[in-house]
């Protein structure tokens, strides 16, 4: 389900990098480095921990897809992967993402 008044659920096709199934990357707007990748589930909901099965699935075969992509094209000393869950924990965007940060 989609909502418009949700910035990640009216995100067009278009500024997709890779998506499969159940998700989508896509380029950090605010990005902390370059390379900042936002890991988005199409499914519409607030907590990581509700992601079913199938979706932490096929989030997690894009988060591999991202880290070999950005790997290759910035070649960075590491990586974060940083969830926000909650307004408290820093949650702006209150859809389920994961963030993939390049470290340099």
């Amino acid at each position: 389900m989609k909502y418009q008044s949700c910035s990640f659920c009216t995100i067009t096709e278009s500024k997709f990098i890779f998506k499969n199934e159940s998700a989508f990357v896509i380029n950090d707007k605010y990005p902390v480095s370059p390379g900042h990748l936002l890991i988005i589930p199409f499914r519409h909901y607030e907590n990581y921990f509700d992601s079913t099965p199938d979706e932490v699935k096929a989030i997690n075969e894009l988060l591999f897809q991202s880290q070999k992509y950005v790997s290759d094209k910035f070649s960075p000393s590491g990586f974060n992967v940083w969830i926000n869950i909650g307004r408290k924990a820093g949650q702006s965007i209150m859809h389920a993402h994961l963030h993939l940060i390049p470290k340099y």
